[in-house]
């Protein structure tokens, strides 16, 4: 009986041990990092690989140092000029510091999801829905430049912001499709007044090379009865040559 009371002994030390020695041993990833802290002070950041722990005297805390993708849910939004839309967007961060990620603040993945919802409200609110529209690329820079600065402190490194959708109401898109139809309306009269203008400089041009060269003006006579009679008309055209107006005798006054 001693001999089985001392194996059962011998039994229970190996298992002690052996519990001890796997709760000692952690091992992290290449994309992990651990915080260490030893009786509740931080003591630093070991990692990926094999690490070696007290156990009940130190404690670890796992982070993930990949690329995170958070989804920004739609926001309403009141742009500068006054119009009602709802904006969504992406941000793409990851964790640069393990310490402060965890240390200042209680749970980074929520705090940036709010920040980011309150800095897409203020920074869209002070543009046009035009600019929301057509300077897309714009605003993502500037979204992810107050974000990256403001994340900073918690060890955050947010890498782009874009936006997704941006959701008119009905009567609004009816609206801008109004504005430009306008507008088309607007270029092709500017674009015609223009034409007019080339030709009607063009037609001067023309007069004043004519007008030096009396002669010139027969022959572009003679040019306008070869096209007219290619046409197949039976209408006759005999050209008046201008001299002949000079020499009529004016009216007399009454």
């Amino acid at each position: 009986m001693g001999m089985f009371a001392d194996l059962a002994f011998y039994l229970v030390i190996i298992f002690i041990l052996l519990v001890v020695v796997a709760s000692a041993i952690k091992i992290l990833r290449e994309y992990e990092r651990g915080v260490v802290f030893t009786l509740g002070r931080f003591t630093g950041v070991k990692g990926p690989g094999l690490i070696l722990l007290i156990p009940y005297v130190q404690q670890m805390m796992r982070v993930d140092l990949r690329t995170r993708v958070l989804d920004v849910p739609g926001q309403d939004v009141i742009s500068h000029d006054n119009v009602s839309v709802r904006v969504s967007a992406v941000i793409y961060f990851r964790v640069v510091d393990p310490e402060r990620s965890t240390i200042q603040v209680e749970d980074f993945m929520m705090a940036t999801s709010q920040l980011a919802q309150t800095t897409l409200r203020s920074v869209l609110g002070k543009h046009d829905l035009d600019e929301m529209l057509a300077e897309r690329d714009k605003l993502n820079i500037d979204i992810q430049e107050i974000l990256d600065a403001q994340t900073d402190a918690w060890g955050i490194k947010v890498a782009n912001v874009e936006i997704k959708h941006v959701d008119i109401n009905e009567s609004m898109i009816r609206a801008i499709a109004g504005q430009a139809e306008a507008e088309r309306e607007r270029r092709a009269k500017i674009i015609n007044a223009e034409g007019e203008q080339q030709a009607a400089a063009k037609l001067l041009e023309a007069a004043e090379i004519l007008a030096r060269q009396p002669e010139a003006m027969q022959l572009r006579y003679l040019s306008t009865l070869n096209v007219i009679a290619g046409e197949k008309t039976s209408t006759i055209i005999f050209p008046f040559p201008m001299e002949f107006g000079n020499l009529m005798p004016p009216k007399p006054d009454r």
